[in-house]
């Protein structure tokens, strides 16, 4: 670390990301573009590395970078925004869409656990068979009505 701050390495290392991720990120503007020693070396405040752990803990969350970058804006510009463009809006409605997901993959678990037990072995021959558990009809029904 520098008197000034960090530089590349120090930071990617410290965040745990690598270089490349912090390059990518002042091209997105998650981050601004640091200061250049009189070496050229980019040289971070100490503060990136906060930053950078928010926007990895953000995407664990299952926040997307855009989202993050929206996220970001919002806290920097707190006076005169929507009350509906903070943090509580924003986690309510990826909650949602999380319990969405794992409703789907719920559903996708239990048809395969039935295919399983079903013994099925092979999409066409299962597709044939009254007793298939996956929803082959269902699908088809649902393309078909789309298509009108």
């Amino acid at each position: 670390m520098t008197s000034s701050g960090l530089r590349s390495g120090e930071l990617a290392d410290a965040a745990g990301v690598n270089q490349q991720t912090l390059r990518y990120y002042e091209r997105r503007g998650l981050l601004a573009s640091p200061q250049r020693s009189p070496g050229g070396h980019r040289i971070y405040p100490a503060e990136t590395v906060t930053l950078l752990r928010v926007i990895k803990t953000a995407q664990r969350l299952g926040f997307t970078l855009n989202e993050v970058a929206d996220l970001l804006d919002a806290g920097r510009h707190r006076h005169g925004r929507r009350p509906d463009s903070g943090l509580q809006a924003r986690a309510r409605d990826k909650l949602a869409e999380i319990e969405q997901k794992l409703a789907d993959l719920t559903v996708i678990r239990d048809t395969l656990r039935a295919a399983i037990s079903a013994g099925c072995d092979d999409l066409v021959s299962c597709a044939d068979s009254p007793c298939c558990p996956l929803p082959f009809a269902e699908l088809a029904q649902r393309n078909d009505n789309a298509g009108h």
